[in-house]
């Protein structure tokens, strides 16, 4: 098995985490953001293994930009074993009331669009060696809308559910396999959009990244026999 990971929205939060977790274990792991300033902030932090994490500047919202990043991580690193669609997004006006169409075609673009690129751009190559993991990093908010994460974000995180249940459907003959994380509340700087954002002592009773990134390393770490196809995770 190749041990090269892609791993999207790796400059801060669960992708940085579970970029962290994989580099800790000796995988090789292009790691992907919009902005190569935070992107290097996470390679500083591997630490001496710091040479195992490779910068892709990427907005995965843009099919074209997808494909060119899909094209130069393989020509360096080889083949991908696995890829980690963590990136996410929301926006402080959120509700349908007040969302705005740009907010929304955002929301829809890094969510879902971005996930699903990525998904396209690195399936021939698993198909071809027959073997891969997916995992989406998906949000309890797929499970029950609420107006806490507003209509865009629900709407993208049902998708990538079912992109997830889409990939076990079609590629488990190529052994390929996916898995959906649904998150509660995590302290990431992605509460910051919120309209009005927790105080520190709300935070302190949320999720870390490293819990999720936990629950990816189990879904990549588990017998290729083995699907954990949903975790569902939310603070005690």
């Amino acid at each position: 098995m190749s041990k090269t990971a892609v791993v999207t929205g790796a400059g801060s939060g669960v992708g940085e985490a579970v970029a962290l977790a994989l580099a800790k274990e000796g995988w090789r792991v292009a790691i992907i953001g919009r902005r190569v300033e935070t992107l290097t902030q996470t390679i500083s932090k591997a630490g001496q293994m710091s040479g195992n994490l490779l910068a892709m500047p990427c907005d995965i919202g843009n099919s074209t930009n997808v494909e060119q990043s899909a094209r130069e991580i393989m020509q360096k690193l080889g083949a991908v074993e696995v890829l980690v669609n963590a990136a996410g997004t929301n926006a402080p006006k959120r509700s349908l009331q007040e969302l705005s169409l740009k907010d929304y075609h955002q929301m829809i673009d890094t969510n879902l669009n971005g996930a699903y690129y990525c998904v396209q751009a690195f399936l021939p190559g698993m198909r071809e060696q027959k073997s891969g993991t997916i995992v989406n990093v998906v949000s309890d908010a797929a499970k029950q809308a609420s107006a806490k994460a507003g209509p865009a974000y629900v709407m993208s995180k049902f998708g990538l559910a079912g992109l997830t249940q889409s990939i076990n459907a079609e590629e488990r003959a190529n052994g390929i396999r996916a898995c959906a994380i649904f998150p509660g509340d995590i302290d990431t700087p992605l509460l910051d959009k919120r309209p009005n954002p927790p105080a520190a002592e709300a935070r302190a009773r949320m999720l870390h990244s490293e819990d999720i990134a936990a629950c990816v390393m189990l879904a990549i770490n588990l017998p290729s026999r083995a699907i954990v196809e949903e975790i569902l995770v939310r603070p005690r």
